[in-house]
């Protein structure tokens, strides 16, 4: 059952290799830094995977990008439930990601729709 304070968290690095990899999808030159969308990948990840987990509905994401980050740094991304709306089966949750030196890379919101959404 889920609860208002309920938090998951992930952490990993993105190498040169994945940001040459990433930027052959798309045809450009690889980027200096993480491309933001593979920073908000990661809130996907846990939202699909953790928490909520499985069957969750992305409704709405608004982030924050408040630093660039480096390849080889560790991120550690986190959601934590904010408000439980179990009549409308909605979850909303604040996100932050922090690297290996404690910068505040992104924040922002999440709206989920989660089928056990229960207050």
């Amino acid at each position: 059952m889920m609860q208002v304070g309920q938090s998951a968290s992930v952490s990993r690095s993105y190498s040169r290799t994945d940001l040459e990899d990433f930027a052959a999808l798309g045809g450009t030159a690889a980027p200096e830094s993480i491309p933001e969308p593979l920073i908000a990948a990661l809130f996907s990840y846990l939202l699909g995977v953790k928490l909520p987990g499985p069957g969750t509905n992305y409704l709405k994401q608004e982030l924050r990008f408040l630093a660039p980050a480096s390849p080889d740094t560790e991120l550690t991304a986190k959601v934590e439930i904010t408000r439980l709306r179990p009549e409308k089966h909605l979850v909303d949750l604040w996100a932050t990601c922090i690297d290996d030196n404690g910068v505040l890379v992104c924040e922002g919101r999440s709206l989920v729709k989660a089928k056990d959404a229960k207050a």
